[in-house]
């Protein structure tokens, strides 16, 4: 992407009223006006909150915002330019559940409070398969810890990815850990069982899988 198209759209997504693009001493000092205050003073409404954690393009984020009206979805992504996509497509049409953040996963507990979390999706992750670069993996154990300060007693974690290391990693961790797994599908496409929203919202990057016929993983599951 040229660095015109770059500053235009990072021009753009501060119109958007979907988009929050805190500084990083806003966050540390949690000072994230909305944190603990997403229901009542963003999305006005008492429904449940879902991340997507590292959302890209926002394809899943507004995916599932199309397909779950009675949900709130916020989008986490360093990289603004990338999800100025679903940004756009979310004023656009109209859909007011969606809404994304600018900043890093390691940093989410200063964006929203202690348990106003139901339910996380991580869609593709980097699987940072360099055993030096484990501290980065999103469901290493110090990530989990994470989330589970801000999702619900009961909140839900859902992992996509076409890594077979990811799957295998996180698969091993969550039982070694004790963790609570709810389902897990090596090849979603063609062992059935997998949620509709697994299989029938898919992103730019899931398609080019598809085409060379390489296997989507899929795991449901709870943190201990």
């Amino acid at each position: 992407m040229g660095s015109k198209n770059k500053l235009k759209r990072f021009g753009e997504n501060e119109t958007f009223v979907n988009v929050f693009q805190p500084t990083r001493e806003e966050v540390v000092s949690n000072s994230f006006p909305l944190k603990g205050k997403w229901n009542q003073d963003f999305f006005k409404n008492d429904h449940p909150i879902v991340l997507e954690l590292g959302c890209g393009k926002g394809e899943y984020s507004v995916g599932l915002a199309e397909k779950f009206p009675d949900k709130n979805f916020v989008g986490i992504d360093i990289k603004g330019a990338r999800f100025w996509r679903g940004a756009k497509t979310a004023v656009e049409t109209g859909l007011n559940n969606v809404a994304f953040v600018r900043t890093q996963i390691e940093l989410i507990n200063h964006i929203f409070g202690e348990n106003e979390v139901d339910e996380i999706w991580i869609t593709f992750p980097d699987p940072q398969i360099k055993y030096k670069r484990t501290k980065h993996r999103m469901t290493n154990s110090e990530f989990l810890q994470l989330y589970k300060k801000i999702l619900k007693p009961d909140g839900i974690m859902n992992l996509k990815t076409d890594s077979e290391f990811m799957h295998g990693y996180t698969l091993g961790l969550l039982h070694g850990e004790g963790h609570e797994v709810l389902y897990a599908n090596h090849n979603v496409y063609v062992n059935e069982g997998a949620p509709n929203e697994v299989t029938e919202i898919q992103t730019f990057y899931e398609k080019q899988y598809l085409d060379i016929n390489k296997a989507i993983t899929y795991i449901r599951f709870k943190i201990k």
